[in-house]
């Protein structure tokens, strides 16, 4: 089995805070979604009807973090290093482990092809049918921390 780190590191933390922005009450994202905290999509059976702690908003992300780890655990077929994980945590974070599962950029990854896979985040650029700049430069962002030793 290939080595992939267990966890996201600081860098990928911190792209993801930034990435993302804090909002300590709800607001609806660019697709329309309620969302809280750094980027936390609220679930149907979640209520947020409050401002919340910033601690709250950590753990809310230190929880959807996990998930996205552990899809990558379950997939990816390769080795990654640290800055490759934390660029894939941060793009499922945004995208959805479905939209990951099924990509083309886990397929050139599990085919070992790092570059045409690094290649892949930058279509990963629209928000409800749209192309949004940030999520361009988002993606460009993933993709040279993903090409970092």
């Amino acid at each position: 089995m290939s080595r992939i780190p267990k966890e996201t590191g600081l860098t990928g933390l911190e792209l993801i805070k930034a990435s993302e922005g804090l909002s300590l009450r709800m607001y609806y994202n660019p697709a329309g979604l309620q969302t809280i905290g750094y980027g936390h999509l609220i679930k149907p059976d979640e209520k947020f009807n409050r401002e919340i702690k910033v601690k709250e908003a950590e753990d809310l992300l230190k929880k959807d973090l996990k998930q996205a780890e552990e899809i990558i655990h379950s997939v990816v077929t390769v080795g990654l290093n640290q800055n490759q994980f934390d660029a894939l945590v941060a793009l499922i974070f945004n995208i959805g482990s479905g939209n990951f599962r099924n990509s083309t950029l886990l397929k050139y990854l599990n085919q070992g092809d790092y570059s045409k896979a690094a290649d892949q985040f930058l279509v990963w650029d629209k928000a409800g049918g749209r192309k949004l700049p940030g999520l361009t430069h988002r993606r460009e962002v993933e993709r040279n921390i993903f090409l970092s030793p």
